[in-house]
């Protein structure tokens, strides 16, 4: 996982599983309809999928580090379908999930280039009419000290709708969160 010690801490804390059942995933899901059958990439130690996991009737996960999905499968294997893969190269059939989400992740992407691949197979994985939505944080003094020796590859607010249409996606919206600065964006597969 390309996170250092005190990241890794950090993203499996109590108070972290607080801030994203408390505040991240209302503001991220606001007005969106998740569906019946929903993706999450990158779910890394949990926090997103324990909320999720209670609202949707299908969870699939899919983590990439081999140790992270393996304690993702023991906590929650009996309520979600956790798999051990690749977001820029799921092993899952085109048109299957109502939505696919991805929460503070992407910036873990080294490049544009998988990010961008990671919006291609989230497009291929959706059913028509289905969403696409996330959030990321936005560089700060904080955010940097935090990812010293780790990946840290943020997003640009005003490139990715761009970046989304490319992928295929229709109605891209991308906002930023008036306190902590971080972004959110939602997307539709025609």
């Amino acid at each position: 996982m390309p996170m250092n010690r005190a990241h890794r801490k950090l993203c499996s804390s109590q108070e972290w599983a607080r801030t994203v059942k408390d505040r991240l995933l209302p503001w991220a899901l606001e007005d969106i309809e998740l569906g019946d059958d929903v993706l999450e990439i990158g779910p890394g130690y949990g926090a997103n999928l324990r909320v999720l996991v209670d609202q949707v009737p299908r969870l699939t996960a899919v983590e990439i580090d081999g140790d992270t999905a393996g304690l993702l499968e023991r906590e929650w294997g009996d309520r979600a379908r956790i798999l051990h893969a690749d977001g820029s190269d799921l092993p899952l059939p085109d048109g299957t999930y109502s939505s696919v989400v991805c929460f503070t992740m992407l910036h873990h992407v080294p490049t544009d280039a998988l990010q961008d691949r990671v919006f291609a197979e989230a497009f291929r994985v959706l059913r028509p009419g289905g969403v696409f939505a996330g959030s990321d944080s936005q560089p700060s003094l904080r955010f940097r000290l935090l990812h010293f020796r780790d990946t840290m590859n943020t997003l640009v607010p005003a490139d990715l709708p761009a970046r989304l249409t490319a992928a295929g996606f229709t109605e891209p919206v991308v906002d930023r969160h008036p306190e902590s600065g971080g972004l959110r964006f939602r997307a539709r597969k025609p």
